[in-house]
């Protein structure tokens, strides 16, 4: 009984050993959680802190590089406004210059025709060439003629015989020895002899091609041996003086001017190549259908590399100032309705508004603004502004 009953209180022993060492274990378990649980805490909050210091930093150094660089873009633009830009310059002057009326056309000879066959035949020989100069009457070609000579014998013989029957006739009528009948008979066929001598002497004459006036040889459309008839056309022979343009002007641009006023002409092909004119006729109607006036103007004395049908500008003069101050084109910037240029004084460009007057080729009349001796640029003035630091390069002689 006593073995059995140590039995059990050892086991009720054992069993509260082990309740108490659970619980042991327990209260181990949950003090290391809330030691881990700290740890981490601690770690966040210092990986926050260095992330926040680290932004700082960043923050710190772009901004430290944005001032640097603005600072040395300062520095740059500063070096840049300083450098002088390269340009050109042309002075002012006074000249004369002009407002025109201008319209275009061809240059055409007034004296221009087609030589033409006016009998049949073939052509014998060729005298002239195209670009030959030939004279009033000067032969250009021949015909074969020998059917016209004939033509030209007989007539002879039948007009020989019929004025021998004629004079016979007339010294019997006058002696009452023939009828008056017979008389007028005979006087008819002598008349009809006498006309048909004169066609076969045109048509012998014709045979020979002579130049209608004296000019040039602009076309030849024959060849040598070839048959012709009458109508073929044969040359084309011009007269280069005088060369006149047939210009149209608005009704408006008409008024005031006269017959004989002087005119320029200028070459298109070479507008370099200027010469003198004249108005010879103003028409006297208006074309109701256009509006326009025709103005006939003749060239005088035109160089040699006009030609006939050389296109051609036609400038009448409509005002002029004879003391004008006179820009290059080129030194004028517009902006709409204004316009300005840059003056070159002491290395400085100066902005000035300027007033414009006429204009004439390359130069423009300004009537305010700049004066007589002003340097104005006339190239790398696009990119200025006003009191920009400028070198100049080239300085061109006097405008005008």
């Amino acid at each position: 009984m006593t073995e059995r009953y140590e039995v059990k209180n050892g086991a009720r022993k054992g069993k509260k050993m082990w309740r108490w060492l659970s619980l042991a274990a327990a209260v181990l378990l949950l003090v290391a959680g809330a030691v881990t649980m700290i740890n981490v805490s601690a770690t966040r909050a210092n990986g926050a802190s260095t992330a926040e210091e680290s932004a700082d930093t960043s923050e710190s150094t772009e901004a430290t590089e944005k001032d640097s660089g603005d600072e040395k873009k300062g520095e740059e633009e500063g070096d840049e406004a300083k450098t002088p830009v390269p340009v050109e310059v042309a002075s002012v002057s006074e000249g004369s210059v002009s407002a025109y009326t201008s319209s275009t056309a061809n240059l055409v000879a007034e004296n221009e025709v087609k030589v033409l066959s006016e009998v049949e035949g073939r052509v014998l020989t060729l005298r002239v060439e195209e670009g030959d100069w030939v004279k009033n009457g000067q032969v250009l070609a021949t015909l074969v003629r020998d059917d016209e000579e004939i033509a030209f014998k007989k007539a002879q013989l039948q007009e020989t015989n019929a004025r021998a029957a004629f004079d016979r006739a007339t010294e019997l009528v006058e002696r009452e020895l023939i009828s008056r009948e017979e008389f007028d008979k005979l006087t008819i066929e002598y008349e009809i002899a006498g006309q048909e001598l004169a066609e076969a002497e045109w048509a012998l004459k014709k045979t020979t091609i002579i130049a209608p006036f004296t000019g040039r040889v602009t076309a030849r459309m024959t060849q040598l041996g070839q048959h012709v008839r009458p109508g073929d056309e044969l040359f084309q022979v011009t007269d280069f003086d005088p060369l006149v343009a047939r210009i149209y002007l608005p009704e408006r641009d008409v008024l005031g001017l006269e017959e004989g006023r002087d005119v320029q002409i200028r070459l298109d092909a070479a507008d370099e190549v200027y010469f003198a004119g004249r108005i010879r006729q103003i028409s006297p109607v208006v074309d109701t259908s256009t509006g326009t006036v025709k103005v006939t103007v003749e060239a005088t004395d035109p160089p040699k590399q006009v030609r006939p049908g050389s296109f051609v500008t036609v400038n009448i003069v409509r005002e002029t100032h004879p003391a004008a101050l006179l820009l290059p084109r080129e030194a004028v910037l517009r902006e709409l309705q204004k316009a300005h240029v840059y003056v070159a004084a002491d290395d400085v460009a100066e902005k000035r508004a300027v007033t414009l007057g006429l204009e004439e080729g390359d130069l423009i009349e300004v009537i305010s603004g700049v004066e007589a001796g002003d340097r104005v640029i006339v190239t790398g003035q696009g990119g200025l502004k006003d009191g920009s630091a400028v070198k100049i390069l080239i300085a061109d002689a006097n405008v005008g």
